[in-house]
């Protein structure tokens, strides 16, 4: 356990820390040795991919293409520890849910399929076709198939996403919530509606050709340190970097290449970002008017490309004409002078890269302000040119290739044609449920089976005390995962804990070891094969899971469930027959490195309705409601800690922000703390107040950070419980997790300073 400390951190990102830390990962999981061996085989042609971000690999033939966080993962994955049967017979699940998720997590490996008893409150073990046989008694009980929610986690497999949703659909159902539902299902709405594509469009390659990059509510010196090596090598050519976040983040100000002789050797680092603004939470959208304003005022937009690829030129121009600069000044956080800098540097951009995270998409406005960014990325023409475009950066390394298999509770007509037409069946047509309207179904009692396909769902979603309670309604949930965590303990009156193989583990089946695929950030697909003996004998693959789970639970499917395992080529054949850009995807797959899914608006393409861009004028709502009357309430965004890795959590440091061995900490301005009569070191609770009362979470420490005055910043998952389900973007229904309205209230025992 870290000495709890509160200390800037002074040095660059990267560097010998970033070593230290991958060394000491390693070193906790009991795989010092042969942890070494298997980095070295990480985003790697003949390797496997990494269970972590969903960032590119820049050259899969390089010795190391791999980061901190990275490393931590797949020791995470390798570890020696194991949970075994006799870790359930010797803890209670009230016992095991009394313990933190530190602990929960360092308990390792799970090793075979386990059943909740009631009775002893014990997970007890249970063979694998008993518990296939379970899954399908509960399912074919249900009154309806609507009665069932399936979620999948971002780590899930092309091939097995595919089935997944194949599976469900053939069941009767389109609820398929889903872990894009939590954070970039903006980007998604907001890309779709104006561009005919939820993806971003641009590739690694373009960032060598960028003039200007700007990143918007992104910290990828911990959420994707692999950009940082990007960023570096962008810094250095010359490229300007324009960073727009709340928080002064290190990552974006300065950079030691762990994997550069002469950075680490010479002690030296690149700065980053050329400029960093630091608006106010949720003033990313009034800055993006003001640019906007700036640049059609000024007549310094593309009218050739405009004219020829775009429509609403003239909407936009008055909406952002008739904006007034003390509103948007006042709702930015920045002044005017600040943006004006801003859109200097991107109008004497030639070719623009804008990047952004979920600091964009978790806000009430997330869809207005993603579609702010592209009418500005249109009105000067960055799409479709080298070293411009749109870069929405995802998490999981294969949530964006989950959504492109099918993984979606709307999903088109034309796809429902095609899945029917290639497995003989009529897939259901109602839309289903996304995350927030499956946990409203759960509570209400509507859905009875809740299946997760991975991740943490109990620890991902937000107004923790009623998912949770919504969880404990259903008669069945059933979790496909790969260690223990705290959704295992938040179960339904039954419950299953399925063990499945990890990216790391040779997947053997009848025709021999088989690969998977996925799809990264910039939409290259590319294989993963496991090189490590499974952790246990009783493990399945993912694939495995879902076919034997659909053979029990649709007894009169037309669809070969069990022979479409026995070798993965076969799900791939059936999923070019079935999805646009996977054509002859078996041999595709096999070229070294992949291949690159095509993206229309990289030719000026625009597939949606209009066939052309869409600008779309959003205008600004200044009125900050109860904020404005109260000056006792602050902004609080959720973010993650440097040793956390969406709900997995590594360790309790945050090294980049200075903060040592402990998570429930609140970032605060130094103005905040004089005005509100707080010292650095204070304990606080955080109460959030809604139409439906107060919510609190307790005891979080104040630390004085570089941060807006009126904002402050905390770990999640500790503050999901501040954010009512109903709390959500517009049209997206993503956690509004970014924009929570908090008062900070003394902890009992604590002396506010006079």
């Amino acid at each position: 356990m870290s000495e709890r400390s509160i200390k800037p951190y002074d040095k660059p990102a990267g560097g010998w820390d970033s070593l230290k830390r991958s060394w000491q990962a390693l070193r906790d999981e009991g795989v010092l040795t042969i942890g070494a061996g298997t980095m070295l085989r990480t985003n790697k042609v003949d390797g496997f991919d990494c269970p972590g971000c969903a960032w590119p690999d820049r050259n899969p033939n390089s010795t190391f293409e791999f980061c901190e966080n990275g490393v931590k993962a797949v020791a995470a994955e390798i570890t020696a520890h194991r949970v075994t049967r006799e870790i359930f017979a010797m803890h209670t699940v009230s016992e095991l849910a009394a313990h933190d998720d530190i602990w929960l997590e360092a308990q390792g490996r799970l090793t075979e399929p386990m059943r909740y008893d009631a009775a002893s409150d014990r997970y007890v073990p249970i063979e694998w076709d008993a518990a296939f046989a379970l899954i399908a008694q509960h399912l074919q009980a249900l009154a309806s198939p609507d009665q069932a929610a399936f979620y999948t986690s971002g780590r899930t497999s092309n091939e097995a996403a595919f089935l997944y949703q194949l599976f469900v659909r053939e069941f009767g159902t389109n609820n398929l919530p889903d872990c894009s539902n939590l954070c970039h299902e903006a980007s998604g709405v907001a890309l779709t509606e104006q561009i005919g594509s939820g993806k971003g469009s641009v590739t690694l390659e373009d960032f060598e050709h960028a003039d200007a990059i700007f990143v918007f509510g992104q910290n990828p010196g911990t959420n994707h340190p692999r950009m940082l090596g990007e960023l570096r090598a962008a810094a250095k050519r010359g490229c300007r970097i324009v960073a727009v976040n709340p928080l002064r983040e290190r990552g974006l100000e300065r950079f030691a290449h762990p994997q550069s002789p002469r950075d680490m050797l010479t002690g030296s680092s690149t700065e980053i970002a050329s400029r960093y603004f630091q608006p106010r939470i949720g003033g990313d959208l009034a800055m993006l008017i003001g640019i906007c304003k700036l640049l059609i005022e000024a007549d310094a937009i593309d009218h050739d490309f405009l004219n020829a690829h775009t429509l609403g030129l003239a909407e936009l121009s008055a909406s952002v004409r008739s904006s007034e600069w003390s509103e948007i000044e006042a709702d930015s956080g920045l002044s005017r002078a600040d943006i004006e800098a801003a859109a200097a540097i991107y109008r004497d951009s030639r070719a623009t890269i804008f990047c952004w995270g979920m600091g964009i998409t978790q806000h009430r406005r997330g869809v207005a302000t993603i579609q702010m960014l592209m009418n500005l990325l249109l009105l000067r023409g960055n799409i479709g040119r080298p070293g411009a475009g749109p870069c929405p950066v995802r998490g999981h390394s294969n949530v964006q290739g989950d959504r492109t298999m099918g993984i979606y509770e709307k999903p088109t007509a034309e796809f429902l044609d095609r899945l029917g037409a290639e497995f003989d069946f009529a897939p259901p047509r109602a839309p289903g449920h996304d995350v927030v309207a499956a946990i409203s179904a759960m509570h209400r009692g509507d859905i009875q089976v809740f299946i997760a396909m991975g991740g943490n769902f109990a620890a991902a979603t937000p107004d923790t005390a009623l998912t949770q309670a919504a969880l404990r309604r259903c008669a069945l949930t059933v979790h496909v995962s790969t260690k223990l965590n705290r959704s295992h303990l938040v179960h339904g009156r039954e419950a299953l804990i399925l063990p499945c193989l990890g990216r790391t583990e040779v997947d053997r089946q009848a025709s021999g070891a088989q690969s998977v695929s996925v799809e990264d950030s910039m939409s290259m697909v590319h294989l993963s094969s496991g090189m490590k003996a499974p952790a246990s004998g009783h493990l399945l693959s993912e694939p495995a899971i879902v076919a034997r789970m659909a053979a029990a639970a649709l007894p009169q499917s037309r669809t070969p469930w069990l022979a479409l395992i026995e070798d993965y080529d076969r799900i791939r054949a059936r999923i070019a027959r079935v999805i646009p850009g996977f054509e002859d995807f078996n041999a595709r797959v096999r070229q070294p490195g992949g291949f690159h899914l095509a993206h229309p608006a990289r030719q000026r393409q625009f597939p949606n309705a209009q066939a052309k861009a869409l600008l779309l004028p959003h205008a600004l709502i200044v009125d900050r409601g109860e904020q404005a009357q109260n000056p006792q309430l602050l902004q609080l965004m959720t973010l993650r800690s440097h040793d956390q890795y969406n709900t997995t959590i590594y360790g309790l440091d945050d090294r980049y922000r200075g903060v040592r061995g402990l998570r429930r900490v609140c970032f605060i301005s130094s103005e905040d703390l004089a005005r509100l009569g707080f010292k650095a070191g204070a304990l606080v609770d955080l109460v959030s107040v809604w139409h439906d009362g107060e919510r609190r979470v307790c005891g979080f420490t104040l630390v004085e950070y570089a941060i807006p005055a009126g904002c402050v910043a905390s770990y999640y998952p500790e503050t999901n419980p501040l954010v009512p389900l109903d709390h959500v973007a517009e049209r997206a229904g993503t956690p509004a997790s970014k924009s929570i309205p908090v008062r900070l209230v003394a902890s009992a025992g604590d002396v506010r300073a006079s």
